[in-house]
């Protein structure tokens, strides 16, 4: 790429980015009250997002051969009962990530 087709890309990013974090600041002004279906989104889309996460991770699981998607089990077992038990999701997913890299690297 040439040095002027650079500063266009850069520009371009910064400009995306900088839209995406002022827009939701200009539709939705802090005096007045945050429609129902934005209220909705922020709580189903988390879960949905954490579902995304777990279909992506298992998508690739062989159950008949190898180590028949054990290790994957486990791994989202011990998240989601770390979830439920503490509430805390960056202690669930660091937990159910260093089990799943521990059961690899060393039992399966």
């Amino acid at each position: 790429m040439t040095f002027m087709e650079r500063m266009i890309t850069i520009g371009m990013v910064v400009l995306g980015t900088m839209i995406t974090r002022f827009l939701p600041f200009l539709i939705f002004p802090s005096g007045r009250p945050v429609p129902t279906y934005v209220q909705y989104l922020g709580k189903v889309l988390p879960s949905a997002a954490l579902g995304l996460l777990v279909i992506y991770s298992i998508k690739d699981v062989n159950f008949i051969s190898g180590s028949h998607g054990v290790p994957e089990m486990i791994s989202i077992a011990i998240t989601a009962c770390l979830h439920i038990w503490k509430r805390n999701m960056f202690i669930s997913i660091v937990s159910g990530t260093l089990v799943y890299m521990f059961l690899i690297q060393y039992i399966f």
